[in-house]
């Protein structure tokens, strides 16, 4: 009596086994979607046009970029984790979407440790300390003092509340103790065209994007924030270095996928940015804009996230940073 019960059990288990395993071998068998929580033409952007091709080959599917861009990344965090958990969407985010926002945000619309699973961190970078070139200033120093002598006449654009370019100024005012206005944007791109039409006279944002505007001579680059120069702007001193002690900040890229998403499909993921990353080609081109491909895997990046957000939500107690 029992024999045929246990034939049948074995036999189940094994079919569940190959149907598992052909899950694992067919993904992905359809194009995969990342999504943006800022409008194109961004950081984020830029960083997954720089992966693309080749994780694309990696996978051996299309890869599509979305966005969905609002409330400093929220609205495309909150969709992802919301999306199927089946590895075919897929979020792309920074520092200030998965550790800032829930500590700045009374209610984040998203729990970043509960709603996610992590695939890989990307890349961390510094932000650069950048004004529009009309400001009578060529220093950091010189754009304190500067606006110490016209408080609240100056304002600073952001990628959106919440967000490390909102936070960093927040702790630059709070170090100085001068006084600019903060004017939210829905991402990097829309910010940038007012400072460098004028609209606002400062930012932090990610030192490629500021490098790429300060080669041209569209803004002026005055400090970045990581405790050494970077090589894309060599010339440019660390704010460390300008004499503001206590203001190093580094941010960060990765990729999430909804809760739940399988192991299997989660390590061909890991697995395929880490192919991606480790490529000579895409990592002198990391280089050379600003950022350090510092892949993690799906696990040392979930341990990663635990451990940043608690040291960020000091900060952001510490810089006394508000919504608007």
């Amino acid at each position: 009596m029992l024999k045929p019960i246990r034939i049948i059990r074995t036999l189940l288990l094994a079919s569940m086994l190959m149907l598992s395993l052909h899950a694992y071998a067919a993904f992905p068998d359809k194009p995969i979607k990342i999504i943006i929580g800022f409008p194109a033409g961004g950081p984020l952007d830029a960083h997954i046009r720089l992966l693309i091709e080749k994780l694309q080959l990696s996978l051996g599917q299309t890869v599509i970029v979305d966005y969905k861009a609002g409330a400093g990344g929220a609205v495309g965090a909150q969709f992802v984790a919301q999306s199927p958990a089946d590895g075919y969407t897929l979020l792309l985010a920074n520092t200030g979407t998965m550790v800032i926002n829930p500590a700045i945000y009374a209610k984040a619309p998203y729990d970043t440790l509960k709603d996610f699973q992590p695939i890989a961190r990307t890349a961390q970078q510094p932000l650069a300390l950048i004004i529009n070139k009309d400001v009578s200033a060529n220093s950091l120093k010189e754009f304190v003092e500067y606006a110490k002598a016209n408080p609240g006449k100056l304002n600073y654009g952001s990628a959106g509340n919440g967000g490390i370019s909102h936070l960093v100024p927040e702790m630059l005012k709070s170090e100085t103790g001068i006084f600019i206005v903060h004017i939210p944007f829905k991402g990097s791109a829309p910010a940038f065209t007012d400072l460098i039409a004028g609209h606002v006279q400062f930012m932090a944002e990610s030192v490629p994007q500021a490098a790429n505007y300060a080669k041209q001579g569209k803004v002026k680059a005055l400090a970045v924030t990581s405790a050494k120069r970077n090589p894309a702007l060599p010339n440019v001193p660390t704010v460390i270095e300008t004499g503001v002690a206590n203001l190093e900040v580094v941010g960060f890229y990765g990729i999430l996928a909804p809760k739940g998403t399988s192991l299997e499909v989660t390590n061909k993921l890991s697995q395929a940015f880490k192919e991606t990353l480790e490529s000579p080609d895409i990592q002198k081109k990391m280089i050379d804009q600003g950022a350090d491909p510092a892949y993690l895997n799906a696990d040392q990046f979930s341990k990663f996230l635990a451990a940043e957000m608690p040291r960020w939500a000091k900060v952001v107690k510490q810089a006394g940073a508000k919504l608007d």
